[in-house]
């Protein structure tokens, strides 16, 4: 009987050290607060290139960067373009308030629903965190922020277009 009490405790130590352990090493462990999203769904470029590789029909990827950054040139595999931010009428950067609601209308050209997938990408993650807090507010649970942007799509040289279809921004 002891010796099944000492093993047990061995077993419970090792596993709450085990726990300790994943927890410090995820891959969001050093994400910056400025990164995270309510709904704590993160892909790389990488991660986000071979997701849409494997199954894009069923994933809508937005581009959430201005027009003006658009235009120099864009994933490859991007369905809409929809800034997170525009210039408002005092010329300065103000949150798209259509931005939910022109992603809705790419959801459904697509023929997909808000309990579909929809991945996120800006220059470096930041804005997507916030646009993904803003679905979030809106009801849905699986919309991925791209952690590393367009930055890292390009630095791992995944698929790229200078050739920017007018027809995907909203």
């Amino acid at each position: 009987m002891k010796i099944m009490y000492r093993f047990c405790r061995f077993i419970v130590v090792l596993s709450f050290f085990g726990l300790l352990y994943g927890c410090a090493t995820s891959p969001t462990a050093d994400l910056p607060d400025k990164k995270r999203t309510d709904l704590e769904l993160y892909l790389t470029a990488t991660e986000a290139n071979d997701l849409l590789k494997k199954d894009g029909k069923n994933i809508l990827f937005v581009d959430v960067r201005t027009r003006g950054e658009v235009a120099k040139g864009a994933p490859a595999l991007i369905d809409a373009h929809v800034p997170f931010v525009e210039k408002g009428e005092n010329k300065k950067l103000a949150l798209n308030e259509n931005l939910v609601s022109a992603v809705e209308a790419r959801l459904k050209e697509k023929g997909l629903t808000q309990e579909d997938r929809i991945i996120l990408i800006c220059r470096n993650g930041n804005r997507t965190a916030g646009a993904t807090n803003q679905f979030a507010e809106a009801g849905y649970k699986t919309v991925y922020s791209v952690t590393d942007g367009t930055v890292g799509w390009k630095e791992n040289n995944l698929p790229w277009t200078d050739e920017i279809d007018e027809e995907k921004y909203y």
